[in-house]
């Protein structure tokens, strides 16, 4: 188990204990220890370094929040919202907590599609317009980050699947100290190589918990293991304000000039996502990026906001 895991099974057993219910905090410590063992046996690579088999994803992007509260979720879903609107197949991933999600109201109905991975945990397939939408179901207290499932689990049999868009929905910093299970495998060195997006907000101190994130997920990228950030994307900005990019370490740096700058919307900071799509100045911010990834038609927008499922 991993130090990150522990601490957040005591925390939940501590508050249990606090609140007189023992018994509780025993039975609950005792099933995340089971899940987090259950769930390091699936597909745990024989070889750390060897590369992980994305074709089955498509084109895989990974969406990581550089601090907390960076908007990785509002990315996750623009990225999804823009890619369906040009009719490609998009499988758009939950990979939180749900009681902590960002997608958590990111579809009018949950779908009676699930998929148990263990007597802990299960994904759920639901419809986020035409959109695929999984996320995670347990009964347990808290999710930790190891005890996401592996990423050939999540793989519904759908043909063919154009992009996978991953909200990572753990704390970076967590997610970053193990590529190799749970919620950081979506790091994980592949082909084809997934395009991992690092998300932060326009501040200084958003950019030195970014830069944190990156030297912690260093190790794995010097073995081979893990896949920096390819881009930036910034929330809630049009530009960089005055004296914020100076906070950015040496990791960081090399990101700077081609950030992508997601603007401020007022629904999003109010309502979050939701079965909605995104708001078209969003949607049209994320659609350059995807033209030059080759995954939008070459001008990048849209064709409609109708087709809804």
């Amino acid at each position: 188990m991993d130090y990150a895991d522990v601490e957040s099974v005591v925390d939940t057993a501590a508050g249990l204990v606090a609140a007189g219910r023992g018994a509780e905090a025993r039975h609950a410590a005792a099933e995340a220890g089971a899940g987090l063992a259950g769930m390091a046996k699936l597909d745990l690579p024989n070889v750390a370094s060897r590369p992980q088999d994305w074709s089955g994803f498509g084109a895989v992007i990974p969406v990581l929040a550089g601090s907390p509260g960076a908007g990785a979720s509002v990315l996750a879903a623009a990225v999804a919202d823009a890619l369906q609107l040009a009719a490609r197949c998009v499988l758009l991933i939950d990979a939180a907590d749900p009681a902590r999600s960002g997608l958590a109201a990111a579809t009018l109905a949950e779908g009676p599609w699930l998929s148990p991975v263990s007597d802990q945990v299960a994904i759920r397939y639901s419809w986020r317009g035409h959109a695929l939408l999984a996320r995670l179901e347990s009964p347990l207290p808290v999710v930790t980050p190891s005890l996401v499932p592996p990423p050939p689990q999540w793989l519904p049999e759908v043909d063919p699947l154009h992009v996978t868009v991953v909200d990572i929905g753990h704390d970076g910093w967590r997610t970053t100290a193990n590529p190799l299970i749970g919620a950081g495998g979506w790091l994980r060195r592949g082909t084809p190589a997934p395009r991992p997006i690092l998300v932060v907000r326009p501040t200084r101190p958003s950019l030195r918990h970014a830069e944190q994130v990156l030297a912690r997920l260093d190790p794995w990228i010097s073995r081979g293991v893990a896949l920096p950030p390819c881009q930036l994307a910034v929330t809630g900005a049009k530009r960089w304000p005055g004296g914020v990019t100076g906070a950015a370490g040496r990791r960081l740096d090399p990101l700077l000039d081609d950030a992508l700058f997601i603007p401020h919307d007022s629904e999003l900071e109010i309502g979050g996502v939701t079965d909605e799509l995104v708001p078209d100045k969003v949607l049209a911010a994320v659609c350059p990026l995807l033209a030059d990834w080759g995954l939008l038609p070459e001008l990048g927008h849209p064709r409609s906001r109708k087709a809804r499922r």
